[in-house]
């Protein structure tokens, strides 16, 4: 018996393990996804330009630490 294997419909069929465990790792310690914002960005504003990656790094950054009081240590 033979089976063919339809990557279409596997989810992340197009991405490498590699790609995943990154994405998986900057979930866990909550770092910015700068692909998932930008499809979020198209998908939710399409009449917005996305920042480009600097700049969304940095405000996400500045987001996190602008409030001294918000962490505990």
């Amino acid at each position: 018996m033979t089976t063919t294997h339809d990557a279409s419909r596997r989810p992340h069929a197009g991405s490498s393990w590699i790609q995943r465990a990154a994405a998986l790792l900057r979930r866990i310690i909550g770092a910015p996804d700068y692909a998932t914002y930008v499809a979020h960005i198209r998908t939710h504003h399409p009449e917005r330009e996305p920042l480009g990656e600097r700049e969304f790094l940095a405000e996400r950054l500045n987001a996190r630490y602008e409030k001294p009081g918000a962490r505990c240590c």
